[in-house]
């Protein structure tokens, strides 16, 4: 559902409170529209940023979570990437974020960032960074990651057609969303003996699963119908997999929820 900014900025600054108080933590780089683009901030942001954590502790602020559930009750969680997650509070606040030591700093690749905290003796020229993205897994995914990718690129891309973004949003409704469930086509269904494209999981889709490619028209219906394609792929995951009910009860709503800006 929709976040006031007022929120969104308020949980940033005490999520560097809380980092600052772990005694482990070295900053919080707030990016996108929680960074530089602070301006472009509306009620349908997420909050993406970086930890960084002192050397060693990495694995401490990943496997727990403590430093971000004390702050407010969180509703869903689920690590899309070896360095981070993707989290939802309970009040709505979604956030998608990295953790770093220092020295991988040289490899992570970010937009211009501002810095919401830092320890005193942090060097910020650190955050110029180098090159590289949030990593995927590099193991071959689980059923409950793609799930996961699945669930969150629906939510973002729903925030995406509310503030007038409808092609952005087709691409995460009908284009990410979808290609997660092309990839959970084997977790529901025996594949058919037709040769695979290894390289286009959706060459020859319709006669290796059949059954799932019979819910293509409703989880594609167009530019105009996003909400339409989210409410069809989340009753279809609800069905075949056990959904959180705190993301699922927050797409619903944004799938009822009329446009509140127009193009």
């Amino acid at each position: 559902m929709p976040t006031s900014p007022h929120l969104l900025q308020q949980r940033l600054d005490d999520i560097g409170r809380s980092l600052a108080r772990s005694g482990e933590a070295l900053a919080l780089l707030g990016l996108g529209s929680a960074g530089a683009d602070l301006a472009r901030m509306d009620a349908y942001s997420d909050l993406d940023f970086f930890a960084i954590v002192r050397p060693g502790r990495k694995a401490q602020f990943i496997n727990d979570l403590s430093w971000l559930t004390d702050i407010a009750p969180v509703a869903y969680a689920f690590q899309n990437t070896p360095d981070g997650y993707k989290l939802l509070y309970a009040d709505g606040v979604f956030c998608e974020f990295a953790v770093f030591e220092p020295a991988e700093l040289a490899q992570a690749s970010f937009t211009a960032g501002r810095v919401i905290w830092q320890a005193a003796e942090f060097n910020e020229e650190l955050l110029k960074g180098g090159e590289r993205p949030f990593s995927p897994t590099s193991a071959p995914p689980t059923a409950d990651w793609l799930l996961g990718e699945a669930l969150t690129n629906l939510y973002v891309g729903l925030g995406r057609y509310h503030r007038g973004e409808k092609l952005s949003a087709m691409r995460f409704i009908q284009g990410y969303a979808v290609d997660r469930l092309l990839d959970l086509a084997p977790h529901l269904e025996t594949a058919q003996p037709t040769l695979p494209d290894p390289f286009a999981a959706e060459r020859r889709f319709e006669q290796r699963f059949p059954q799932l490619a019979q819910h293509l028209p409703a989880f594609l219906p167009g530019y105009e119908h996003s909400p339409a394609a989210a409410r069809a792929i989340l009753t279809f995951l609800a069905q075949n997999f056990a959904i959180n009910p705190a993301i699922q009860a927050e797409i619903l709503a944004l799938c009822d929820q009329p446009p509140t800006r127009q193009e």
